[in-house]
């Protein structure tokens, strides 16, 4: 089995996230005497102030953990649901089309995506509190400490801030993320110009009405957002405009843990989260492509690119099919997963014939993660996100509800159907692999449908390819998420031909990094490496002694 054959730091523990003022906060806890769950809370209560259209305690999203102390291995699930007043055919009226990218669905006055009716009931705060009450080590205010700071203070807006800000998604069926900025008059205040223009890199955002709200987390726990003063303030703006969230809604939420989905590849266990959310399509991927030597095909070759995307079109095709929340539709996991089922794919595969995947179904693009090891051994990923931003802030709150209404199928009678209660598959997998019981990689991407495949591609770079952290997550990706094979800009013009002379349509992107972020850490014989993607803002950091 091929490993790295360096590691970058000689260091007790690590971080690693997209953004750099999370990375400070959360190596700071490190460096506090804080658990590597307590690093990640605090590095994602900041990442929901600096990044604010990616994530935020109005969010949800998953966590797996690995406590070698306490023995536990979970995955703890802070995914959204609908609320209770949703019935599967309340928008089926005002349907028009699926979004061209399979992110979502058209509705007439975008009433998924843009304002009070999009919002599902955030999750992200009861998965934080689940988390800290298993594993945290800090009181619970100090991890709020560094994103109550830079609310208070200031921080400047980064490139990949600016760029999200810009982002006009209307090729797509959605709207430009200006009008998400400018839908309330908060909103307006903290990202727009005076000109109404959204703020551009080094521009300062200075949020205090975030860093009172977070305060008085700090001070009384996530029951203030549930069922408390925050509380109140989210479900009177709701009443006020004609929103579905309910303080039945709030008060009701609980984070569930689950076991983790757990597959073999080539000698070792990758985990990732159960469904609803995304593992089980890495799961699919790497029990497929297991049945190939992919070495012999040579990395980033047209042969190695058309294995290996096939396997990313199945798998997604059977996601689209089966998957949705195991509450209302139960997913057929031994059969996806089984020998026999690997093996006719991977036969199908060999035989040259192309599986048709004309749209793959997803949440945003804009979602963050993070991974971190402490000295202890344990181990953490975090994916999370507010899916497509609702543009909602409820006055005087400073924190922005997310619009993850858009994930929903307005079409009744299908597995993302929307239902009370209900939630829809994501994405999002933060992914553990392990040597025996040792664990030697963490994982995490943000970036939608894409989060499946960069995770894919990581995982071989490593496990096959033999690649560093950071070489894994810096190698040129593509994607096989339609019928259309997208590449980076980094895979040469031959590959292209090659592959365009196979049959299939190729379309290059403009970008060097583009397909999803992963994010991750490897720990081959405790000697600890990160590897950030390049076209975020982040980086990895360790803490010694």
């Amino acid at each position: 089995m091929p490993r790295p054959a360096r590691a970058v730091a000689a260091c007790s523990a690590m971080i690693v996230a997209p953004q750099p003022e999370a990375v400070e906060a959360g190596q700071s806890i490190l460096a506090a005497g804080g658990s590597a769950v307590d690093a990640v809370l605090g590095c994602a209560f900041a990442q929901g102030v600096v990044d604010p259209l990616m994530c935020g305690i109005g969010g949800l999203g998953s966590m797996q953990v690995f406590d070698p102390l306490s023995g536990q291995h979970v995955v703890l699930d802070g995914l959204s649901t609908c609320p209770a007043a949703c019935t599967p055919s309340m928008w089926r009226a005002v349907f028009e089309r699926e979004c061209t990218d399979g992110y979502g669905y058209v509705l007439a006055g975008a009433v998924n995506e843009l304002g009070h009716s999009a919002v599902t009931t955030p999750g992200i705060l009861r998965l934080f509190e689940a988390a800290h009450d298993r594993f945290g080590r800090l009181r619970w205010a100090k991890l709020l400490g560094p994103a109550i700071e830079y609310a208070r203070s200031g921080w400047a807006v980064r490139p990949h801030v600016a760029g999200v800000f810009a982002t006009n998604e209307a090729a797509y069926g959605r709207l430009p993320y200006s009008a998400k900025l400018a839908a309330t008059a908060d909103g307006r205040a903290l990202y727009l110009r005076p000109d109404g223009s959204p703020k551009r890199v080094g521009d300062l955002v200075r949020n205090a009405d975030l860093a009172a709200t977070l305060s008085a987390i700090a001070e009384a726990g996530v029951e203030d957002f549930y069922g408390g003063r925050i509380a109140e303030r989210i479900v009177a703006d709701m009443a006020a405009h004609g929103g579905l969230l309910s303080a039945e809604d709030l008060a009701g939420f609980r984070a569930r843990v689950h076991a983790p989905l757990e597959v073999n590849y080539r000698g070792r266990r990758v985990s990732t989260p159960p469904p609803p959310a995304g593992g089980i399509v890495v799961a699919e991927m790497l029990r497929i492509l297991e049945r190939f030597d992919l070495t012999a095909l040579g990395h980033n070759t047209a042969a190695y690119i058309r294995v290996v995307a096939e396997a990313m079109k199945i798998a997604g095709g059977d996601k689209e099919t089966h998957i949705g929340d195991p509450d209302f539709v139960a997913p057929p996991l031994a059969m996806l997963l089984s020998d026999d089922y690997a093996e006719a794919c991977a036969a199908r595969i060999r035989s040259g014939r192309k599986t048709a995947l004309s749209r793959v179904g997803g949440d945003s693009r804009h979602t963050t993660t993070v991974s971190c090891v402490d000295a202890s051994g344990m181990v953490v990923s975090l994916t999370h996100t507010l899916g497509v931003p609702s543009g909602v802030i409820p006055p005087g709150t400073g924190f922005m509800l997310n619009g993850a209404m858009n994930w929903y199928d307005p079409r009744p009678g299908r597995a993302g159907s929307i239902a009370g209660g209900k939630r829809r598959f994501s994405s999002m997998c933060p992914t553990l692999v392990f040597e025996g019981d040792t664990p030697v990689m963490t994982l995490g991407a943000p970036g939608g449908a894409w989060i499946g495949v960069a995770i894919l591609q990581a995982l071989l770079n490593v496990l096959d390819w033999g690649m560093t952290m950071q070489e894994a997550v810096s190698a040129p990706r593509f994607s096989a998420t339609t019928d259309v094979i997208d590449i980076s800009n980094r895979i040469p013009r031959s590959v292209q031909v090659g592959l365009e002379a196979l049959g299939y349509e190729v379309r290059r992107s403009a970008l060097s990094y583009p397909f999803a972020a992963p994010h991750g850490i490897t720990l081959w014989d405790r000697l600890l490496e990160g590897g950030a993607d390049p076209q975020r803002d982040g980086y990895a950091a360790g803490v010694s002694g």
